[in-house]
């Protein structure tokens, strides 16, 4: 998924954004969707995207850790995923050198859930 956003320390980041990429693997029972094939037994990825969505270009964080894990909280939330793993990856990262992004994982598990 790529998104532009405003995520970023520096008041640059902070006032023009940048390009952002995220991956989110989710991993749950499927056998019911399997089987029945129909959508309601299953992870709507439309309303998966709309989520990822929402939190990469309505909010705001200083970090990219802060914002891998706000998603991995939403989908764990919402989705009732067993494992998601999130990654982010900030393009063009303004720090010394020739990179292309710099990027984060994070994995969670429905039993790590405090909430």
């Amino acid at each position: 998924m790529i998104f532009y956003g405003f995520h970023g320390v520096s008041p640059a980041e902070k006032e023009t954004g940048r390009r952002f990429e995220v991956d989110l693997e989710l991993f749950l029972d499927l056998s019911r969707a399997e089987q029945s094939d129909r959508l309601k037994d299953t992870v709507n990825y439309k309303e998966v995207y709309q989520t990822v969505h929402d939190i990469m270009t309505g909010e705001r964080f200083s970090l990219i850790e802060a914002v891998a894990s706000r998603i991995a909280d939403e989908i764990l939330s919402k989705f009732k995923p067993d494992l998601v793993k999130v990654r982010v990856r900030k393009k063009i990262p303004p720090v010394p050198g020739n990179l292309d992004d710099i990027e984060v994982e994070i994995e969670r598990k429905s039993s790590d859930r405090s909430v």
